[in-house]
């Protein structure tokens, strides 16, 4: 297929990218500058600079195209902003064909939980609320649409793990579980996702969900734990979620998709010491 994805430089989206490419799809990626067009024409892809806020740019662009895979986020100030226009966006070129479209969402959605399900009610922290609103109305138009959400995203040497190893602290007081998952596993997720029927959203987690005082153990005796108090005071809106207790299966996904997680736990990778190859 001929796929629009954006975000191609970013963490999960550079991943998708290689699946994608991997698999055979012409992938036309959105960056924000040359040199990222750079980057992603290295990775197998032709480059487009966009401005993803325009709504009415991005419809003609995705009109070309059979299928659209969205990755990429803003600052905490404008990331509503731009999840926004890219979904109208995608309502406005999709709707009503059989054209696949995924959006990037994350299991903060359903706050904290021991068994958390699609089909639990939303309970978000306040930094990413205004993601519900924005998935019902993408879920209930005529799209073809998925909506990946994504646990604590790992491997590569990347992600929130490696602002754990860099701080010697991790959140909290470390009771607190995360769900997880390795950034390769989880980009194959969403190749997964341009085969569904469409209105559903899917967990993106292995069902390792260990606790978050296991993983700075991981990473060896000299982390300690920062507290709730230090956690908010210091992180605030993006420290609240950190400490969420949540857990869940991904048994949705699996089922439904035919996924199946096969990469290293993020414990196991941080005991062997959390090498950007793995």
């Amino acid at each position: 297929m001929k796929i629009v994805l954006t975000g191609g430089t970013g963490y999960i989206g550079s991943a998708v990218l290689d699946r994608l490419t991997t698999a055979g799809h012409e992938v036309t990626a959105i960056v924000r500058s040359d040199a990222s067009r750079a980057t992603v024409e290295q990775a197998g892809a032709t480059g487009l600079v966009g401005d993803l806020f325009d709504s009415t740019w991005l419809r003609e662009q995705l009109v070309q195209h059979d299928a659209a895979i969205h990755t990429a986020a803003g600052s905490d100030a404008d990331d509503q902003a731009l999840n926004t226009s890219v979904v109208e966006a995608a309502i406005a070129a999709f709707g009503g064909t059989t054209s696949p479209f995924v959006l990037t969402g994350g299991v903060w959605t359903y706050g904290s939980g021991t068994d958390l399900a699609e089909d639990a009610a939303a309970n978000p922290v306040p930094l990413t609320a205004w993601r519900v609103p924005l998935e019902r109305q993408l879920l209930a138009s005529d799209v073809r649409a998925s909506v990946i959400q994504p646990g604590i995203v790992y491997g590569h040497g990347a992600g929130i793990p490696a602002m754990i190893i860099s701080q010697k602290s991790y959140p909290g007081t470390g009771d607190q579980h995360w769900t997880t998952v390795h950034v390769d596993d989880l980009a194959e997720l969403y190749l997964a996702a341009l085969d569904a029927p469409g209105g559903q959203a899917y967990l993106g987690v292995s069902g390792e969900n260990p606790m978050v005082r296991e993983i700075g153990g991981a990473i060896g005796p000299e982390v300690t734990a920062q507290g709730d108090e230090a956690t908010l005071e210091t992180l605030g809106a993006f420290g609240e979620a950190l400490l969420l207790d949540q857990q869940a299966s991904g048994a949705k996904a699996r089922a439904d998709l035919g996924w199946t997680p096969s990469r290293p736990t993020l414990v196991e990778l941080l005991r062997e010491g959390y090498s950007s190859d793995r």
